[in-house]
């Protein structure tokens, strides 16, 4: 994300949470990177769990200074649905 965008944020945290449309969510560290903000440490494992490929669009939408509702779009469209489960030390709970 570019830095303009964090302005809208309180305080950078220094990790999201990134929230599946099943109410699990992930924890991701965020990294300085060229400029921008980026998704670092566990967000491989996110796309690898949700199965993004290229083509796939993904929406994020913040709810709290630290949490990111992410939904997931196949390349036709239809969202995607995932179910919870425990994948490694980036999975974090369920609501």
């Amino acid at each position: 994300m570019p830095l303009d965008f964090t302005k809208h944020f309180p305080v950078v945290p220094a990790e999201f949470k990134p929230r599946n449309n099943t109410g699990c969510f992930w924890r991701v560290t965020v990294k300085l990177m060229n400029g921008r903000l980026t998704l670092d440490q566990g967000w491989a494992t996110f796309i690898a769990v949700h199965q993004i490929k290229i083509g796939y669009m993904v929406t994020f939408k913040l709810l709290t200074p630290d949490t990111l509702k992410v939904i997931i779009f196949d390349d036709d469209g239809i969202e995607v649905v995932n179910k919870c489960g425990k994948h490694d030390e980036a999975f974090a709970a369920r609501d």
